[in-house]
């Protein structure tokens, strides 16, 4: 099987902006997506994140836009979408370049924490091919090891990721009736875990203050760190630039083969 993305997911939680709006754009600009999932189940989204039931007042600020919602409902009727591959064949599949969403339901644990994943990231990297990923999707670059060594994949790379100040916001905006669902790992943010894989603190990047969330025609408000082969990004927020980021990378990765 030969594709240009491949989306690996777990088969709950993930979240659905960072998800679907860079396959919606990638598939508009003519990119291939395949999904994985463990055993290849149909996966599906944080329903919190899409529905907002349950952040109180706070919903319209927390869950998922309008164009973020479209896009999961476009992407969820996809073919591709339906009959996604499974973790333990990706090693078989033959592809350009590798997408990691975040989310921070507990249900991403098992795709954070997954040899499989950590695997085809590890190839990614040795064959520098385009590597994205946005908010606790960065985990996973973090936490993979070079071939052969203890060293993370992000020691001597530039990257951005989930900031702690937008982690600890949410969960202290919820955490009285939601508890510890803001904090995927409670004795720890993203973006400590992250820095404290560099080679140095100073190779992590903030960016602006997150406010607004890009849209296609406002790439501006989003954030994009690109350190060779490798993109990485904050929130659902800068979902849009990081795809045209990725868009842009493999079209020049495509001319260089």
């Amino acid at each position: 099987m030969n594709v240009d993305v491949i989306m690996p997911l777990p088969a709950y939680g993930f979240d659905p902006t960072e998800a679907a709006v860079p396959w919606q754009q990638l598939t508009s600009a003519g990119f291939s997506v395949a999904f994985a999932t463990p055993g290849a189940v149909i996966p599906a989204a944080d329903s919190i994140m899409l529905t907002g039931k349950g952040l109180g007042l706070w919903s319209s600020l927390l869950k998922a836009d309008r164009r973020g919602v479209a896009a999961y409902s476009q992407m969820t009727d996809s073919a591709e979408f339906r009959h996604p591959l499974a973790w333990s064949d990706l090693k078989d599949v033959s592809h350009r370049s590798l997408l990691l969403p975040g989310g921070h339901h507990a249900g991403v644990r098992e795709y954070l924490e997954s040899p499989e994943i950590q695997a085809i990231t590890r190839t990614g990297f040795a064959r520098q091919i385009p590597v994205a990923a946005i908010c606790h999707g960065v985990l996973i670059v973090a936490r993979t090891r070079a071939e052969g060594t203890d060293r993370s994949l992000l020691k001597g790379y530039q990257t951005t990721a989930l900031l702690r100040s937008q982690e600890l916001l949410a969960w202290n905006m919820t955490r009285l009736w939601m508890n510890s669902y803001y904090r995927t790992y409670p004795g720890t943010t993203v973006e400590d875990e992250v820095r404290a894989a560099l080679a140095d603190p100073s190779d992590f990047h903030a960016g602006g203050i997150p406010l607004w969330r890009d849209t296609a025609d406002q790439l501006s408000r989003g954030f994009v760190v690109r350190d060779r082969h490798y993109l990485s990004a904050r929130w659902p927020g800068d979902a849009h630039a990081l795809a045209a980021a990725l868009i842009a990378l493999l079209r020049t990765y495509r001319l260089s083969q």
